[in-house]
């Protein structure tokens, strides 16, 4: 099965995105954060990808490598060989937190690493980029195991990913908000598009149930962030774990079957019980 194919499956339970890899383990975004999660056994890893100065690319979040690695420099200014030689701190950086013996992968080892074995959400750092990215993941035969993100707000933007990204049959995630003055044109634009999966930004629960059902008959999945930095109206990963019914629950009753966490084993356990439960209610 294919990205797209498991994004439109209407009969699975809501979809884990690990955030990172398992970063609280290993440093976030390195090779061994990403094993961690396919042996775990889930299905979809979030990565974070930056171009080097000779044109290949690495995983790293930052715009510099101070916090994971502690050089100032930026991968952009750096040769893929200058950049992977570097240490990673372990978790989430800084300076609490030991280099360990695990370096900055390039996205060539990541792609090897993942082939059929798991998903990959790519945050490409900049949109400019995606095109080099997605000739990568095209000759290393897992262009149909990644999707590429971008915001969808302006016709112009529309147009872009019909001229780069839509010949090429991979999968492509719009980010629309619903909180925003221009709310209406920016849904406008994602039925226009018609994506798989669309990400939200909120403000209330109310924001997605009043467009739920539209996306439902549209056969687009919804994807939501619960990381604390980011999550929308207080649904956040602390919240979750201490009341994961009181966010990820009403999320998901609200019609999200898509959440990116840094709680993927809390998130998967709590999906699965709620399937089944239901399963065993409809029976």
């Amino acid at each position: 099965m294919n990205y797209r194919d498991y994004i439109s499956n209407p009969s699975r339970p809501c979809a884990v995105v690990v955030h990172r890899g398992f970063w609280e383990g290993a440093p976030e975004n390195s090779l061994l954060a990403i094993a961690r999660a396919i042996a775990a056994g889930h299905d979809i890893v979030e990565i974070d990808v930056r171009r080097t100065v000779d044109g290949e690319f690495v995983l790293l979040h930052d715009d510099t490598l101070e916090r994971m690695a502690g050089s100032k420099k930026r991968p952009e200014s750096m040769t893929l060989k200058e950049v992977t030689k570097l240490r990673l701190r372990d978790r989430d950086g800084g300076e609490a937190n030991v280099l360990t013996r695990e370096r900055v992968p390039s996205l060539n080892e990541v792609f090897e690493l993942t082939r059929d074995r798991i998903f990959i959400h790519l945050d490409v750092k900049h949109r400019e980029v995606i095109p080099e990215v997605l000739t990568l993941a095209q000759a290393m035969g897992v262009d149909q195991q990644v999707d590429f993100w971008a915001d969808l707000q302006t016709p112009r933007d529309l147009a872009w990913i019909r001229e780069v990204v839509g010949p090429h049959g991979v999968l492509f995630m719009p980010k629309t908000h619903l909180n925003a003055a221009d709310a209406a044109t920016q849904l406008d634009l994602v039925f226009d598009l018609a994506p798989a999966v669309c990400e939200l930004v909120y403000d209330t629960l109310g924001d997605i149930t009043a467009v739920s059902d539209r996306f439902a008959a549209a056969g687009i999945a919804l994807w939501c962030n619960t990381l604390d930095g980011v999550a929308c109206g207080g649904f956040t990963d602390t919240a979750a774990r201490d009341n994961p019914d009181d966010i990820w629950g009403r999320l998901i009753d609200a019609g999200v079957s898509v959440i990116q966490t840094d709680h993927a084993d809390l998130l998967r356990a709590f999906a699965t019980d709620r399937a089944g439960g239901s399963l065993m209610a409809a029976s």
